[in-house]
């Protein structure tokens, strides 16, 4: 059920990354000075947010896909065999952490260890371009509210 999850929450991501990413190029080929092309930098900034992290889930659910195999050959869980067959060995299960995503395997004897199953650029990028597009939104926001003329 968790791979279902993940997998409708990447693919809602993807549809939320294109629809402001064509937001973002109507803006972007509006825009006229000022406010617009912050504007449609932020748009397509936070597509490209999107886009990093529904990536990130998808590799997450995968993971998780895997771990949840009970056929032949699935213990220990397929992602937690990286820490090689010594290690692996002492998995009792795993957990999944959405802020920041990862796929973490735990011990039997307590702890655990994360796995390298989402790429190492995900989290790092879905905080960079988190934060453009937060910088590129106030800043259009400011720009469009001292381009208005003063109501009387």
């Amino acid at each position: 059920m968790l791979f279902l999850g993940l997998l409708l929450a990447a693919l809602g991501g993807a549809a939320l990354a294109t629809v402001l990413t064509v937001r973002g190029l109507t803006a972007a080929f509006r825009a006229g000075e000022g406010s617009g092309w912050l504007r449609a930098a932020a748009l397509l900034a936070g597509a490209a947010t999107v886009g990093v992290y529904a990536w990130g889930l998808l590799h997450l659910g995968y993971a998780v896909l895997r771990a949840e195999d009970g056929g032949a050959g699935s213990f220990p869980i397929a992602p937690c065999r990286e820490a090689g067959p010594q290690r692996a060995s002492q998995v009792d299960g795993y957990d999944v952490s959405y802020l920041p995503l990862r796929f973490e395997c735990r011990l039997s004897g307590g702890g655990g260890y994360v796995t390298s199953t989402v790429p190492g650029y995900v989290n790092p990028g879905t905080v960079v371009l988190g934060l453009l597009t937060a910088t590129c939104g106030v800043l259009a926001s400011t720009t469009a509210q001292r381009a208005r003329p003063p109501v009387a």
